[in-house]
């Protein structure tokens, strides 16, 4: 293994002038994935990664025997109930995709969970749509009012462009029409004879809502938004009154709502946009519910006449000790979904008549959780669907009676193997960050793993887009976790997890709290007694790998190793070329660079790629998809080069990439264990635990 020699990239500088500022850039000749030379250094690159980890194979195979043997690998999902039918998906082992099925309603009651359904109907069959394929992605699964039709959607690269199909379920057949190019989400007219849907721009921004009649050869343009910082989305509601169109940036929202039993009508506005707002709309039968930032930065909660949109009275005043996430509107009553104390919230306000009662919070035992909305498609149900799940609670599924409070247990994720979930157990704990700000920590490991200054960790981060890393199960971990490893998650600023302020702390200008905030959770793991650093493995992922790059370069001796998924390490490149997919709508999240200097320079002081230094890094391993449209390949590619090239010391940075796979890596459920099963490994190694 000492022989081997990593891949060399080609050094063809080119000068990027920003500012007056001037960058060489040795490795930008890495983007083109139609050129062969690149195509090449990749497959080096994997083929070194594979030689450097060879001793690893047989860890890697346990892991994944690990992971299979604790998995109900043919089971079902808890049905939830759609008109006269109970949808649900099932899997089966030896097969990578689950497949979409629905059974008729004969009752209150969803059937039982642990065996064959029968009159079970197979929607989709996951892996036959598949076929030979290397990747395989559903994007809309979306059944009409009538159940009659199901439209679905398929991507078999991994770039997140599908073609959709409608299908008979009456006859099983498919209908002619075929429409390619569509993006996400779906949603149909009443009667089952329209279906509306998005599409992309060249930056891949969802920027159109199309109106397709059933056996029409040309699709009617709806709607489509100029302004690229913002994103369309199209969506039926609960109660199946509205087709509802929303457009958002990173900042503001405006939302538009179409008689559902009129398809070829005029959308009306709800609220045109001001800079700045966000809202969110909920169709309640009678009024709009508005969840929105105009008067409080946490968000409040209005009511507005369906006549009159634009006319909020406020309901529930936005304060600094929650952040109001959503509201799900049904006939008798509203669930409000919250964020109080760095943890998620379900509290149920009961309508009587025209007005609604004070919201009832649902408590749990556990210091740490997460409890999140789950399916509910039925306008006058009377109960909740709800998921539940903590760091030693595999994931739960309950229903909630919505009069009496009472709560059922439908489903916990089985975990088998002889597992004894006793034996973990969950702590939070707070750094302080240089600037005085207090920073949760979500731990969990084995009873007898103690503060012995000794313990091996694995710190997670990720911190952007007020997305909160809320504790969750994971199967996959227990092969952490058996071998003495603690799984900690920093809470760092950039998330949620505190309210909007949380997140406003940690974008723009203020980035660099996010780096910082992980730095600290790291020291504070070890001034805490828990371990020392070259015992810390951080990991992070997307703009989650934007931080692991940044604390790389500020704190490269705070940690032993970093995994560094998909990164966003060449933040700068991207956000100063709005030609780029997704660039522009990224503005109101890092500011915009090529225009104002000050946050050029802002983000030059962090950018990853720019920053790699002669100093003594630890071991990286980045990994990549060749076919992201949301993170290039070419910014891990490009990281890895110049590191190689510029670091100094021991070097032991690898780079993997999948040939076959978009932003979320291999799509089979195998495959992706197998992924899983290599990053653990290489985690376990530089912890000293192979």
């Amino acid at each position: 293994m000492s022989e081997l020699k990593p891949p060399v990239a080609a050094r063809k500088p080119i000068e990027r002038t920003h500012h007056g500022d001037v960058f060489v850039d040795d490795y930008e000749w890495l983007r083109d994935k139609t050129n062969d030379e690149v195509l090449d250094y990749l497959r080096a690159e994997n083929s070194y990664t594979e030689a450097r980890t060879e001793h690893l194979e047989s860890l890697r195979e346990a892991i994944f025997s690990e992971i299979s043997d604790r998995t109900l690998q043919t089971d079902l999902s808890v049905p939830a109930r759609n008109g006269g039918f109970w949808y649900y998906a099932r899997t089966i082992e030896g097969k990578q995709y689950a497949l979409s099925c629905r059974v008729k309603a004969t009752g209150d009651e969803p059937p039982a969970t642990d065996g064959e359904i029968p009159g079970e109907e197979v929607l989709l069959d996951g892996n036959e749509l598949a076929g030979d394929s290397e990747f395989f992605s559903l994007g809309t699964v979306d059944v009409s009012p009538d159940g009659r039709l199901l439209a679905y959607s398929v991507d078999l690269t991994g770039d997140e462009r599908f073609t959709m199909r409608i299908k008979d379920l009456d006859s099983g057949q498919l209908l002619p029409d075929e429409l390619p190019g569509v993006h996400y989400g779906s949603a149909w007219s009443t009667d089952g004879s329209t279906i509306f849907y998005t599409k992309v721009d060249d930056a891949w921004r969802p920027h159109q809502v199309w109106r397709h009649t059933l056996g029409a050869s040309d699709d009617v343009l709806v709607m489509e938004e100029p302004d690229e910082r913002f994103w369309v989305g199209v969506d039926l509601t609960r109660n199946e009154q509205a087709i509802m169109i929303s457009l958002g940036s990173k900042l503001t929202s405006e939302a538009w709502l179409l008689d559902a039993s009129d398809p070829t009508g005029t959308p009306v506005v709800v609220a045109p946009r001001r800079e700045g707002v966000e809202y969110d709309v909920e169709h309640a039968g009678d009024q709009l519910l508005i969840v929105h930032n105009a008067d409080a930065s946490n968000f409040s909660l209005a009511t507005a006449p369906l006549d009159s949109p634009g006319d909020w009275t406020t309901l529930i005043e936005g304060d600094e000790s929650s952040r109001l996430l959503g509201v799900d509107a049904f006939a008798d009553h509203v669930i409000l979904y919250r964020r109080r104390d760095a943890l998620t919230e379900l509290a149920i306000m009961r309508r009587e008549g025209g007005s609604f009662g004070a919201p009832e919070a649902l408590t749990f035992d556990e210091p740490i959780y997460t409890v999140s909305p789950g399916r509910n498609d039925e306008w006058q149900d009377t109960r909740y669907r709800f998921g539940y799940t903590s760091l030693v609670t595999p994931g739960s599924t309950f229903d909630v009676d919505v009069a009496t409070g009472e709560r059922r247990l439908l489903k916990q994720q089985p975990v088998l193997g002889g597992v004894d979930l006793s034996a973990y157990t969950q702590y939070r704990e707070w750094a302080t960050a240089p600037d005085g700000t207090r920073v949760p920590i979500s731990l969990v490991a084995r009873k007898d793993v103690g503060k012995d200054g000794n313990a091996p960790i694995v710190l997670y981060g990720y911190g952007s887009y007020e997305s909160s890393m809320d504790p969750w199960f994971s199967i996959p971990r227990l092969s952490l976790l058996d071998r003495g490893v603690v799984f900690a998650i920093a809470h760092v600023r950039g998330g949620g997890e505190l309210g909007r302020h949380w997140y406003d702390d940690g974008k723009m200008l203020t980035k660099r709290n996010t780096f910082t905030d992980f730095i600290a959770a790291a020291e504070h793991l070890v001034k805490d007694g828990w371990t020392k650093p070259e015992r810390i493995v951080a990991q992070g992922g997307s703009a989650g790998g934007l931080l692991m790059g940044a604390i790389a370069n500020l704190a490269p001796q705070a940690f032993g190793g970093i995994v560094a998924e998909v990164p966003f390490v060449d933040a700068l490149t991207t956000i100063l070329d709005p030609s780029l997919p997704l660039t522009v709508i990224e503005w109101e999240e890092w500011g915009n660079p090529l225009e104002d200097p000050e946050v050029y320079k802002y983000m030059k002081s962090y950018a990853p790629y720019e920053n790699v230094t002669a100093q003594q890094y630890p071991r990286i391993l980045a990994i990549t998809s060749l076919n992201d449209t949301r993170v290039f390949f070419v910014e891990p590619a490009k990281w890895v080069a110049k590191l190689r090239a510029t670091a100094s010391g021991n070097v032991d940075v690898l780079l993997k990439t999948e040939m076959d796979a978009g932003h979320g890596g291999r799509s089979g459920r195998y495959d992706a264990w197998r992924e899983v099963a290599f990053t653990l490994a290489w985690e376990l190694d530089t912890l000293g635990l192979a």
